[in-house]
């Protein structure tokens, strides 16, 4: 079974209806100049993570996930083949993530081998000449805390603090950027979504999580995007700034922040809400960015904003091929917004497209890096533009139906095959872009 809701709002959808460090190698000196990179993330291609509080949601009844995790990309054994294939393709940067359950299983109880498996990741990426961009909380949790009350606990900002400063202490001497969250602000978004999730899906949902608190041993199972955020936010947003500080007191001249999800938002008539749209999702994370080093960018198209919520694109929207909207160049707008609402420096942390067909891929992605550039060169100071995602992984509710990967992955073997798509990405990096070479 496929769910019909797309990557980027299977997750904020369900908002809207609920209303020095050990490793021993040296940071690179000077920073790369331009990070050219590829993403992924620990519960989306690692595999088994069976301490995650998402584990957890896929495996109950009744469950709105397609399909559970499983053994993902096996790239919890196969990350060497990961790290290889980014170098091979000319990059310079790999983005993956720390997974908070394999290192906290358990409340108090650190896994020093899962530290140390870490560690190697970021140690081989600085042998094989790649900037490590590590993602502290990339959406899963421990089911420990879900069950405690996830970011609604009011211990959850000092428990965040407390894991982040045990993982850079191992390891922040050789990460290039470290992002405490992977999109936080995305739940929000649910509230303002063209297409509500349907009820019967709310009610399988609300199901799902008190069957998971059951299992648990809790009278509660709180996840970010599987609720209402509303009440996690000031908790996520307390945490990111402890969480700041402790990588910081590990490594002092390690640059930090976190990665926000944001569209090319374009206002809808000549009472658009836009502006309280703005208001609601970005402007609390962005005031919290002040003594952050950079803003991590995420952008998959454009949302057309109506006066309470965004609307359906319209009759004269671009499209590709497939039929869905056709915007590369949203990145390039969405950078220049950020920028100047903040004044700070931005990475694309992700930037993709679901694509079954990979010409699609290959049309998108020196269209993507043009308006990336076009940015620049109006001004802005871009620190990189790393695309998602390096493999087909599993994308949360949608299972492994969607295709946003370079590297197709066999979901028997787990042999990995590059599409045409990676050679010509890593042909623009190798270049230093679309504008030279």
């Amino acid at each position: 079974m496929r769910t019909l809701i797309d990557r980027r709002e299977a997750i904020g959808l369900v908002a809207a209806g609920t209303a020095l460090a050990s490793s021993g190698i040296a940071r690179a000196a000077p920073r790369t100049p331009f990070l050219w990179g590829a993403a992924t993330a620990g519960h989306q291609i690692e595999g088994n993570n069976v301490n995650a509080d998402i584990w957890l949601l896929e495996q109950v009844r009744p469950s709105v996930f397609a399909e559970p995790s499983g053994d993902a990309c096996d790239s919890l054994h196969r990350w060497r083949e990961d790290v290889a294939i980014v170098r091979a393709l000319g990059l310079n940067c790999y983005r993956f993530s720390v997974e908070w359950a394999r290192i906290e299983p358990a409340k108090g109880q650190f896994s020093q081998a899962y530290l140390d498996h870490y560690a190697r990741i970021v140690d081989h990426c600085r042998e094989q000449g790649l900037a490590p961009v590590v993602t502290f909380n990339h959406f899963t949790c421990p089911r420990w805390f879900a069950a405690e009350g996830g970011w609604e606990n009011r211990q959850a900002p000092d428990l965040f603090a407390r894991y982040c400063d045990r993982v850079a202490r191992r390891m922040a001497a050789g990460i290039s950027h470290a992002l405490t969250f992977n999109e936080p602000n995305l739940a929000l978004g649910g509230s303002w979504s063209a297409t509500p999730p349907p009820a019967a899906f709310m009610e399988r949902m609300a199901a799902s999580v008190a069957a998971a608190a059951k299992a648990s041993g809790s009278d509660r199972f709180s996840v970010l995007n599987a609720g209402d955020p509303r009440p996690m936010i000031p908790g996520i947003i307390a945490a990111h700034g402890k969480g700041r500080d402790a990588i910081r007191a590990a490594c002092g001249d390690l640059p930090v922040g976190m990665s926000l999800a944001i569209p090319d938002n374009v206002p809808v008539g000549l009472d658009s809400g836009i502006e309280r749209k703005r208001r609601e999702i970005y402007a609390p994370f962005f005031a919290v960015t002040d003594k952050d080093d950079f803003i991590g960018v995420q952008t998959y198209g454009r949302a057309w904003v109506g006066r309470d919520r965004d609307v359906e694109p319209p009759a004269d929207a671009i499209r590709g091929a497939d039929g869905k909207p056709w915007y590369p160049d949203a990145i390039g707008q969405v950078l220049r917004y950020v920028h100047e609402a903040t004044g700070k420096p931005v990475l694309v942390t992700e930037n993709g497209i679901d694509a079954a067909d990979d010409a699609l891929r290959q049309r998108f992605i020196p269209s993507a890096i043009a308006s990336v550039e076009a940015a620049k060169a109006d001004g802005v100071p871009v620190l990189g533009y790393i695309h998602w995602s390096l493999l087909d992984n599993f994308e949360w509710l949608s299972g492994y139906g969607p295709k946003f990967g370079l590297v197709a992955v066999d979901r028997t073997t787990f042999k990995r095959t590059p599409k045409p798509s990676s050679k010509l990405f890593g042909a623009i990096a190798r270049a230093g872009g679309t504008k030279r070479g």
